[in-house]
């Protein structure tokens, strides 16, 4: 199979090349924010890989269509996740891969975000190497809402970014911010104009892809043994999250979200 071939094996992604030596990702479901379906989700796990195993790939630029990110996982996904042993366990190796597949790939990962950012989408835009956001953009982790641990990346590299406080008090009321604040906070590496995002994120990018590829490459390998560190406290925190998606709590956090309505979370825990 030729390096290029890969792409066609993409559905729920659109993956093109944006500029030479520069692939677009896309995450292309408007419809709903770019929510994160069954299918996408087990694309955004593998696709490093094939990213960083394609030479004529220097640099990625992911984003959203439509004028958002993502809303993080589709409701449909957290339902089979609750509801389908096999679902549960084959999307938690998908999580685990997905983060570790974006701290291990070689290429400079750049995210354009606007509009919403949350969840598994947040975690692809807060992961990349140099993440631009839009003043407006709305970023949110999301997972307390929904009735369960925070998981994905927000264990991983949230205290690192902007300190355990600041950490704890988003991420434990499921507190959103700003792309203003969060460029403040330093959770993001730049803010721009809602209209400039994704020139600045190409302009990004296209420098990256003409650097020196070892330079770069090596550069982001030494810099993310920061997260690999952090890893045990990864895994910890994915699998607390797949464990919460079987609690009552969880299930009343998906009604919740169906009804468009508070949660009544159950005040007694047997911890």
């Amino acid at each position: 199979m030729r390096p290029t071939d890969w792409r066609s094996r993409y559905r729920a992604l659109r993956v093109h090349e944006e500029h030479p030596g520069v692939v677009e990702l896309v995450l292309d479901n408007p419809r709903t924010l770019n929510a994160i379906t069954e299918e996408a989700h087990a694309e955004l796990a593998r696709i490093w890989q094939d990213l960083d195993q394609d030479p004529a790939v220097r640099a990625v630029l992911v984003r959203g269509e439509g004028g958002n990110f993502s809303s993080g996982g589709d409701l449909a996904l957290v339902q089979r996740i609750q509801e389908d042993e096999r679902v549960r366990l084959r999307v938690w190796r998908e999580a685990r891969d997905l983060v570790y597949g974006l701290v291990n790939c070689s290429r400079p990962v750049v995210s354009a975000v606007q509009g919403v950012a949350v969840g598994a989408g947040l975690a692809v835009a807060l992961l990349a190497d140099v993440s631009v956001v839009g003043r407006s953009a709305r970023l949110l982790d999301g997972h307390v809402r929904l009735g369960v641990p925070a998981g994905d990346h927000a264990v991983l590299c949230w205290p690192l970014l902007v300190g355990l406080a600041k950490a704890k008090y988003h991420l434990l009321l499921n507190e959103p911010l700003s792309g203003e604040e969060a460029e403040r906070l330093g959770l993001v590496a730049l803010c721009v104009e809602d209209d400039q995002v994704e020139a600045t994120a190409r302009a990004v990018a296209r420098r990256l892809a003409e650097s020196s590829p070892n330079a770069v490459r090596w550069t982001k390998y030494a810099l993310n043994n920061w997260l690999r560190v952090a890893g045990p406290l990864f895994d910890t925190s994915t699998a607390l999250e797949f464990l919460g998606f079987v609690t009552r709590d969880a299930a009343e956090g998906l009604e919740s979200l169906r009804e468009r309505r508070p949660p009544r979370f159950s005040p007694d825990s047997p911890l």
